[in-house]
């Protein structure tokens, strides 16, 4: 149905290839020009002012989260002033015995516009029909559990 193209681009900076060595920097790039400094995690020798995959992953999650909800909200007539999510993964072992990101926990807060009235039920199911429209979500097997307030 659609196609979903990202460029990625390293070159080594560093005389030695030794693991402890080589640089992680890279850049992704996307249609539209926008560029993203991207390289591996901290704990992985990257950059921590660039944005690592696992975070990227994350990123892409909440955000196709938000996305989904806002168009289940519109659809709806529910307008939406804002929304806010402070979004965890967790790195573990997998049931293969390798590292994974085997959760994410989503902590949407949102807030609808004055004398938009959304009760706790309303909410949930809201959160829940975004969860299983969200394209991300449902093209992984992390655990994405969210928490709506």
């Amino acid at each position: 149905m659609s196609e979903h193209i990202a460029e990625i681009d390293w070159k080594r900076q560093t005389e030695s290839f030794a693991y402890d060595h080589y640089n992680r920097a890279h850049d992704w790039r996307f249609d539209g020009g926008v560029v993203v400094p991207g390289s591996a995690a901290p704990g992985y020798k990257g950059e921590p002012e660039r944005v690592d995959p696992e975070e990227a992953f994350v990123a892409a999650l909440s955000s196709c989260h938000m996305l989904t909800f806002l168009a289940i909200a519109a659809k709806k007539k529910l307008t939406v002033d804002a929304y806010h999510d402070h979004a965890v993964g967790r790195m573990d072992k997998n049931a293969n015995g390798k590292l994974a990101v085997t959760s994410v926990d989503l902590h949407p807060k949102v807030t609808f516009a004055p004398g938009v009235e959304v009760d706790a039920a309303t909410l949930k199911k809201l959160h829940h029909d975004a969860h299983e429209n969200c394209f991300i979500a449902q093209s992984v097997k992390t655990l994405v559990i969210v928490h709506s307030k």
